[in-house]
């Protein structure tokens, strides 16, 4: 699946997969690994990728961003355009269809997204406009949050499906390591409260994840040490809040999803650091996995 930033396509993941493996949110340019989703078909066997928005970068990070779209690309067997029916075709989704116009091996769908924000004229007309970027082999509207036609698009993407073997044994949902979810999930939580500028200076990886010595197995309790990087001591006071009460906020909404996803109770530590200017630094980008 690809798309401009903030196109639906860890939403639509989601929905295909039917249970949360992308983080999600109203900011541009959230996704920034591949995110391989396990979508089970009768028959058949989905591998969704999620991959970032393809976008002008202003930095080093988002020139890796744009280098893995383009490398997951030459991988797979088809193609998910994303575009949202709540913007106008612009520049951006322009560029990205004469990218996947020399594409010869893939066929590419188009999917307009978020269609329950819209009327049915400006549906129609966003169709019309999608549909002139390039030739597809289908163009579908989808709502992923409401679920209108992700079954349909799922059943579209078997069809075209080469014959192979499974690629993942039966429940597994992606191929995510669970400290890297644990660490999106803090990211995500984040996300929802910082200001409009901090969201692409805002990291976080995950430095301990053990169960608490001396706990009963039946009472058991994990552990989990989550670093959130900045670029600015400015930023990292955006984050913490006044008296610690934004942090407090990130780590309770956040706790409650990581608990979802490892079945366990959690206690979570949260801290916040300063790496000066991480996005443009290449020493610093591998330490936080880029």
């Amino acid at each position: 699946m690809v798309g401009r930033p903030n196109a639906g396509k860890s939403t639509l993941l989601n929905a295909l997969v039917g249970q949360k493996v992308a983080i999600t949110s109203s900011r541009p340019q959230t996704t920034r690994h591949t995110v391989r989703g396990v979508v089970a078909r009768p028959g058949a066997q989905l591998v969704v990728v999620d991959t970032p928005g393809l976008h002008k970068p202003r930095t080093l990070l988002g020139e890796r961003l744009n280098q893995l779209v383009r490398d997951t690309l030459s991988e797979v067997d088809l193609v998910v355009f994303c575009v949202p029916a709540d913007m106008p075709v612009g520049p951006g989704d322009r560029f990205l269809a004469s990218e996947l116009s020399a594409l010869r091996s893939a066929p590419v769908l188009a999917v307009v997204t978020k269609v329950d924000t819209v009327g049915p004229d400006a549906l129609a007309a966003q169709l019309v406009a999608v549909s002139a970027l390039m030739d597809f082999a289908e163009v579908v509207p989808v709502s992923a949050v409401r679920g209108f036609q992700v079954e349909l698009l799922a059943d579209l993407l078997t069809a075209r499906l080469p014959e192979g073997p499974a690629l993942f044994p039966e429940g597994e949902l992606t191929d995510q390591p669970e400290a890297v979810m644990v660490a999106e999930l803090v990211r995500e939580a984040a996300l929802e409260d910082v200001r409009d500028e901090l969201p692409h200076s805002l990291a976080a990886v995950v430095e301990e994840m053990v169960p608490r010595e001396g706990r009963d197995a039946s009472h058991p309790l994990l552990d989990v040490r989550v670093i959130l990087y900045v670029e600015r001591p400015s930023q990292k006071a955006i984050v913490i809040g006044r008296g610690g009460e934004r942090l407090r906020s990130v780590g309770t909404k956040s706790r409650v999803q990581i608990e979802r996803l490892l079945g366990t109770p959690v206690f979570l530590d949260l801290h916040v650091k300063v790496a000066k200017d991480w996005q443009r630094d290449p020493r610093q980008l591998r330490r936080l996995g880029f």
